[in-house]
């Protein structure tokens, strides 16, 4: 009690706390000990119970108060005065407390969280008072005590109208509310469609050009909290879609990576990582093996040879097939890299499958000059140095999804993102690109043989993340 004076005393760790409790009371001349608890003196003010007691050390500074029970009841009885004055002390305290688990079950079990939840849905709240009830139900909630699933579409209405509005507003209120959709969407039962209904996209792309880092960081974990919930196939691809345009990666690259100049706070981090692991994911479906009868991957690895072969070439090495007019293009498939020379479908019987071919196709549409330099310098080395391009491809692109860990959910720990992934049209092309052009570098400066295969991708790319990986902001470094 702050008007008593203090007592040095010895904490008996085998005694009851509420006979601890019982000598303070009687010392200071205090009635109904029942009334009171002990609480840390630190800033989170911590009550002390059974529990945790074994955390106090010697030295620790201890406040008798009031139990969490009267404390509860205090507010409550504040909260329902309708003095403003009153409510507004009230919420202060509730505000400061909620994150204080004894509380917090206190303050449910007498029906606080509903009162808050009737406060929102009148409306009648702004300002402070709506910011620290938003801000103390998002505490209260994140105890597990009760369900989200008690949410009804009034109250999801009131807190995504907050979200919505377009005009300057508190930024505790803001971020509250993000928070609390978050946590519907992620942790309510069929609540999805209920956000969903209530929050555009486009104010959640709003919210990531604010100035403040929290409100930043909540809006792109709703949008992630969407994207990772998302009812249907059909809903995560139109999601996707929308969140890797050039103007929403512009969004980020702008408002958060540049603004934080290159020091992105840890929960920042790990919200990149989420979104970008989501959206790497929907690269899973193409992680297949190629129907060995699929015309369209037949006219793709046809469209290979062309691009490699079907130009002028310098002189220095001749281009030309002899088996072209045999009614094949075993030779040419040779030089291409590929294991089976007749027919080069069946290198992608097996996952990566289609990716792979994703992959090469992509790099010899859009790097020609260095595909064909590729294929054109392994055409004149001896047969025993050349560097296989369509089993390296195949190779290579295997080791990026298990890098880049496609398939597999976000992790609660991870952090780890690759601005690169926000600056370019088609990430994922581009580290295959990097990589295949590394390798062959690797390959030359080894002068390896097709006996070093394994060997030159055990020092190559793809062998540790930072090749790919490290947190780098341009294509070129």
């Amino acid at each position: 009690m702050d008007e008593q004076v203090p007592q040095l005393i010895e904490f008996d760790q085998q005694r009851p706390l509420t006979a601890i409790i019982q000598d303070l009371c009687n010392t200071w001349a205090l009635a109904e000990p029942e009334q009171y608890s002990l609480q840390f003196s630190d800033n989170a003010r911590s009550y002390i119970t059974e529990k945790n007691r074994n955390d106090i050390k010697n030295g620790y500074v201890l406040r008798l108060t009031h139990s969490p029970a009267k404390t509860a009841q205090d507010i409550l009885d504040k909260l329902h005065s309708n003095k403003p004055d009153d409510m507004r002390v009230a919420l202060e305290r509730l505000q400061r407390l909620s994150s204080d688990y004894t509380f917090a079950l206190e303050f449910i079990n007498k029906q606080g969280h509903q009162l808050l939840i009737n406060m929102v849905e009148a409306g009648s709240y702004t300002g402070d008072h709506l910011a620290l009830t938003l801000q103390s139900f998002v505490e209260l909630m994140d105890h597990g005590i009760v369900l989200w699933d008690i949410l009804e579409p009034k109250f999801v209405g009131r807190v995504a109208n907050q979200v919505n509005v377009n005009t300057t507003q508190d930024t505790r209120t803001l971020q509250a509310s993000l928070s609390i959709l978050e946590s519907l969407v992620l942790n309510g039962t069929g609540r999805y469609a209920m956000v969903d209904q209530e929050v555009t996209l486009p104010n959640l792309i709003m919210h990531m050009q604010s100035s403040s880092v929290e409100i930043q960081q909540s809006a792109v974990a709703l949008i992630n909290a969407l994207f990772l919930k998302a009812e249907s196939t059909t809903k995560r691809k139109t999601l996707a879609a929308t969140l890797s345009s050039r103007h929403i990666r512009n969004v980020i690259v702008t408002a958060v990576l540049q603004r934080s100049q290159q020091h992105v706070g840890t929960e920042m981090a790990h919200q990149l990582y989420v979104l970008q692991t989501l959206l790497l994911n929907l690269l899973d479906e193409r992680r297949v093996g190629v129907d060995p009868n699929d015309a369209e991957a037949r006219e793709r690895i046809l469209e290979l040879r062309r691009i490699a072969f079907d130009v002028e070439a310098d002189g220095t090495c001749s281009t030309t097939s002899g088996g072209r007019k045999g009614g094949g293009y075993a030779k040419d498939y040779k030089k291409l890299g590929f294991q089976n020379h007749t027919n080069p479908i069946e290198d992608f019987g097996e996952p990566p499958g289609i990716l792979a071919l994703d992959n090469m196709v992509y790099f010899a549409r859009n790097h020609t000059e260095s595909y064909t330099k590729f294929v054109l310098e392994n055409s004149c080395r001896a047969d025993e140095h050349e560097c296989p391009f369509g089993r390296s491809s195949i190779r290579l692109t295997r080791l990026l999804a298990e890098i880049l860990k496609i398939g597999e959910p976000p992790t609660e720990q991870g952090k780890t993102y690759y601005p690169m992934f926000f600056t370019h049209d088609h990430p994922f092309e581009e580290f295959f690109c990097i990589g295949i052009m590394l390798l062959n570098k690797t390959w030359k400066e080894m002068r390896a043989t097709t006996e070093d295969f394994v060997k030159v991708f055990s020092v190559g790319p793809g062998t540790d993340q930072p090749c790919f990986g490290h947190r780098t902001t341009s294509h070129e470094s």
